[in-house]
C-alpha cells in the first residue's frame, strides 16, 4: 500500500521532568511498536498555547507516531475506535511490562489520527 493512504496516529506528550510523562511516552513507545512493527520519536519540540488569561505561553512537547497498516479512507471507523480506546485507556504496555490502567486521569496528552 503507498504511503499516502495509510493512517498515522501521533500523540503529543508534554516535555516535563514528572516520570510518569516519561513512562507514558516509554509507553506509547512499547504499545506502537509491538502492535504495529515501529514508531518514530520527536523530542524537545517548541510550541506555545494562550493561556485562559490570553497569554502566550512557550510549551515543549515530545511527538510520537506510528503508521497503521491500512488506508484510512475505507478503515477510518477502526482507527477512530484505536485512537478513543488510546484516549480512555493509554497504552497496553507501561515501560516495565505491566498494563497501564485507568483513564490516564491527570496526565495531559493529545491524540489525532491523521492521513
Amino acid at each position: 500500500m503507498p504511503l499516502l493512504e495509510r493512517a498515522r496516529v501521533e500523540v503529543y506528550v508534554p516535555d516535563l521532568a514528572a516520570p510518569v510523562y516519561r513512562n507514558l511516552l516509554l509507553a506509547f513507545e512499547e504499545e506502537f511498536t509491538y502492535a504495529f512493527g515501529g514508531c518514530t520519536i520527536v523530542k524537545g519540540l517548541a510550541g506555545s498555547y494562550l493561556s485562559h488569561a490570553g497569554a502566550k505561553v512557550p510549551d515543549r512537547i515530545n511527538l510520537i507516531y506510528t503508521d497503521l497498516p491500512f488506508a484510512l479512507s475505507t478503515n477510518f471507523q477502526t482507527a477512530a475506535r484505536y485512537t478513543r480506546q488510546l484516549e480512555r485507556r493509554g497504552p497496553r504496555r507501561s515501560a516495565r511490562g505491566n498494563r497501564i490502567s485507568g483513564r490516564m486521569s491527570g496526565l495531559s496528552f493529545s491524540i489525532v489520527l491523521a492521513v
